[in-house]
């Protein structure tokens, strides 16, 4: 291992032992435990309360805007795209759902059009001050800040390279795949999903590990964990709640690798050259310990500048205020009509009934709608948890099997299906409900458990 300076050192440990400290360490605040970066959020909610409705249509309209403008823009495809370009540069699918967004925004909060967009069990629950929406854009201030703490001064690399031995025999999956996850975890599915296509076209992953990849380790950030966690009024129960996260999170990594239809894809690169190797090799005279402190040095060293590491921090913040939010909104606005003026949910889930009957959940006929309505969107199952369930349980095991399921159309699945990545609707239909079904015992058991 080559020597590094004190300086260097420093670099890669401080803002890696911040970011850890922040986004991972619980403290206990008024009888809850919560990670420092929600304490921040929820103090800075309650400043901006009255105003944030307000602010947010305003964000949400400025999102829909300039999509609609670059849909007539053509893309730069010369280099890396202006950062301008990847905020409002969407497909005319996303831009039409930021529309419909701000559409949704301007009437609930000027309470114009039909009752059914601006109640408040609708649109108007949404973003109301304290509502989903309002406090999305609070939590993403902080997280995107502080983000760069975790990604830009080597803690990423360091447990990739120690993670070379343990992703291929468990996952069948390269070493440089637990970046994708870590990243994930700490930052947003979406640039998990991101890192895979572009590794995939870069020949690094074979159509079976970009699949796998990009469906069972583009994790629920811990970021988004929060959100839906305080949404079911469980916050102070966020330590066993994210470790059963984790727990089945580990369980469904094992499983759905080896299972229809992630099994089935090709072990093949995306120029068709079948996979010959399945090792990643050591340099010579190093272990995983000292190649990974190499390479997370080397990336603390690249960052150096005060200016970048801002710079980025406010990137993520308009990335997240302009793409999740807006998508929310839309997503939300029209499954909570549904939820509230239809029975759709409750005749999808209607299979989901028995099951969860048969695990001794709660109100079952309730959760078994929330089962299936996760695939439109991660919130929308707590949120519409939110009122209508009562039990702890049950409030419990919905929003846990919410984040582990994974395929978010209005998010990842969305992504993935815009990427070369070989998934397909019907794939990521399938996998969704695989995802749901092996989960179900698990965190039905840990919530027996705990309440």
């Amino acid at each position: 291992m080559r020597k590094a300076s004190l300086s260097n050192w420093l670099l890669f440990l401080v803002p890696s032992i911040i970011g850890v400290l922040l986004f991972m360490i619980p403290m206990k605040i008024g009888g809850d435990w919560k990670v420092p970066i929600a304490v921040l959020a929820d103090w800075m909610a309650g400043l901006v309360e009255p105003a944030m409705p307000f602010a947010a249509m305003v964000l949400i309209i400025v999102s829909a805007v300039g999509s609609v403008i670059y849909l007539f823009i053509p893309a730069k495809g010369d280099g890396r795209p202006p950062f301008v370009q990847t905020l409002f540069k969407v497909t005319p699918f996303w831009t039409l759902t930021r529309v419909v967004g701000a559409v949704f925004a301007v009437m609930v909060t000027f309470t114009i059009g039909p009752e059914a967009v601006w109640s408040e069990n609708t649109g108007g629950m949404l973003l109301s001050p304290d509502g989903l929406v309002s406090f999305l854009y609070t939590i993403f201030l902080f997280a995107g800040l502080f983000l760069p703490l975790l990604l830009n001064f080597g803690l990423l690399e360091f447990f990739g390279t120690m993670m070379v031995k343990v992703m291929r025999p468990l996952f069948r999956l390269p070493g440089r795949s637990s970046i994708d996850a870590l990243t994930s975890w700490v930052g947003d599915g979406t640039i998990g999903v991101l890192l895979t296509s572009k590794q995939y076209e870069d020949g690094f992953y074979t159509k079976r590990e970009a699949a796998v990849v990009a469906t069972t380790f583009s994790i629920v950030s811990i970021t988004f964990s929060l959100v839906i966690i305080r949404e079911v009024g469980l916050e102070s129960y966020f330590v066993p709640f994210y470790a059963t996260v984790a727990l089945v999170g580990l369980v469904l990594g094992l499983i759905m690798p080896r299972i229809y239809p992630l099994s089935r894809k090709p072990d093949e690169f995306i120029d068709g050259t079948p996979q010959t190797g399945t090792e990643e090799e050591m340099p010579e005279g190093y272990n995983v310990v000292s190649h990974g402190l190499e390479n997370a040095l080397a990336t603390a060293d690249k960052n150096r500048s005060a200016g970048q590491m801002i710079g980025d921090g406010f990137r993520n913040v308009l990335d997240m205020w302009i793409g999740v939010a807006p998508i929310v909104m839309a997503f939300g606005t029209i499954a909570t009509m549904l939820a509230e003026y239809t029975s759709i949910f409750t005749i999808l889930g209607k299979p989901f009934v028995p099951l969860l009957n048969l695990l001794g959940v709660p109100e079952a006929a309730e959760a078994g709608s929330l089962m299936v309505v996760g695939i439109t969107d991660m919130f929308l199952p707590a949120l519409l948890a939110n009122g209508m369930i009562t039990d702890p349980i049950t409030l419990f095991t919905v929003a846990t099997v919410s984040v582990v399921q994974l395929i978010y159309l209005s998010e990842v699945g969305g992504l993935i299906l815009g990427t070369k990545i070989p998934v397909g609707i019907w794939d990521l239909v399938v996998i969704f409900l695989l995802r749901t079904i092996i989960a179900l015992p698990i965190v039905a058991g840990v919530a027996h458990l705990l309440f």
